[in-house]
């Protein structure tokens, strides 16, 4: 198996809601692990039993995306200086990633041409999640 690189996003505790969102969004087959299917050692500091443990949405595309919630004891943290970042010469499919995406979220940059020739965007989606992206322009004859 070749190494792969996929984001892993932590939520307070909304990760199955988030990832049923993003199933929803890129399409794809979206498997979840609770807590409680795992749960074991100090029952005072037990994760909620439907609490997301692990979830993982891989989609035709071969994308991948990993979820969970913040069990117990851990810090969980709001924001962060990471985007996703989905980029391709696909515009149908990345227009509405986009649409999907930004829907109930904020827009930091509307999608658009840029003045390297691509379309491209920012946003946060309705979880919080940043988003960036981009749609190769025309390649100039001979590139």
């Amino acid at each position: 198996m070749a190494t792969t690189l996929n984001p892993y996003i932590q939520f307070p505790d909304n990760a199955r809601e988030a990832m049923e969102f993003y199933k929803d969004v890129f399409g794809g087959e979206l498997t979840v692990s609770t807590f409680g299917e795992f749960q074991g050692g100090d029952p005072e500091h037990a994760a909620p039993a439907d609490g997301v443990m692990h979830a993982q949405l891989v989609t035709p595309g071969g994308l991948t995306l990993m979820a969970a919630d913040t069990p117990p004891g851990m810090q969980g943290s709001t924001g962060s200086s990471i985007s996703i970042s989905l980029s391709g010469d696909d515009a149908d499919e990345l227009r509405g990633y986009w649409a999907k995406l930004s829907d109930g979220g904020q827009v930091q940059v509307p999608l658009e041409k840029q003045m390297w020739g691509d379309e491209f965007g920012m946003c946060s989606d309705r979880f919080g999640i940043d988003w960036m992206i981009n749609i190769a322009g025309e390649q100039p004859a001979g590139e």
